[in-house]
């Protein structure tokens, strides 16, 4: 019998690795071991030296500039995935970035230019990236798009800031892309984990409270891992998730039910 997340001949691309640490390690860890091709991408030539490890341990052949700030390089990378394999089964895309002072400090005092940034890079390179993977979904038949949210999008969470708004805004193209996008096999999702210490997490003031609030409030008492990230994350991109779309699916033992 073939294992339930079975993404043998699967070609899949993920976006958005820092490090050892990062979701997105966890999540092509997972793809890769349920038989995945992967595409990884990295942003500059500087933040390609921490990826190197993951890239060698992995196995990964296909690596990418694709920095969402530069249309040009998201243009180029998918014109290679094109050249190279004409189709793409799924895409993860797990990335956001606020200044510091937008994140901790009152959304009320966000400059416009802070506010912009913060929604082209944490929400509408989604939307972009979408918008590239379309066309090479629709050859594969039909695919996934998945991306990387935070329960600051419907609660206020201390040194939060803008993000939460750009987490709600990111919540809310994932379900009008998956109406726009259902009727060509394309399914769009949101995967929303629990507080776990990453780079990006780092930056947040006051974090390390976050995790431990996570462990003593939710039911299961355990924080999130990116290895739980990317089991979900392979369903969701697997054919058992074939009829999964538009929602916002949590890995945090709980947390999020909790008043």
């Amino acid at each position: 019998m073939n294992p339930i997340v079975n993404l043998q001949g699967k070609v899949g691309l993920i976006t958005g690795i820092a490090n050892e640490k990062s979701i997105s390690t966890g999540v092509a860890e997972a793809c890769a071991q349920a038989g995945a091709k992967l595409i990884i991408t990295y942003q500059n030539e500087k933040t390609r030296a921490f990826i190197e490890p993951v890239i060698h341990r992995l196995g990964v052949e296909d690596v990418f500039l694709l920095d969402v700030t530069k249309q040009e390089t998201m243009d180029a990378a998918f014109a290679e995935i094109d050249a190279r394999y004409g189709k793409l089964d799924f895409a993860v895309h797990s990335m956001a970035f606020a200044k510091r002072d937008d994140l901790h400090g009152r959304v009320v005092d966000t400059s416009a230019d802070g506010f912009a940034l913060a929604m082209d890079v944490s929400t509408h390179s989604f939307v972009r990236l979408a918008k590239k993977a379309e066309p090479l979904l629709e050859k594969a038949g039909g695919g996934a798009l998945v991306t990387m949210t935070y329960l600051g999008s419907e609660k206020v969470i201390p040194n939060y800031g803008v993000m939460g708004l750009c987490k709600a805004a990111l919540e809310a193209a994932t379900r009008y892309m998956a109406a726009e996008l259902g009727a060509k096999g394309i399914r769009v999702n949101a995967v929303s984990p629990g507080p776990l210490m990453t780079r990006a997490a780092s930056g947040i003031a006051g974090f390390d409270g976050l995790m431990a609030a996570a462990v003593e409030r939710s039911p299961m008492h355990a924080l999130v891992t990116p290895e739980d990230i990317g089991a979900l994350t392979a369903f969701l991109v697997s054919d058992a998730g074939r009829l999964v779309t538009g929602g916002v699916h949590f890995v945090d033992a709980g947390y999020n039910i909790m008043a």
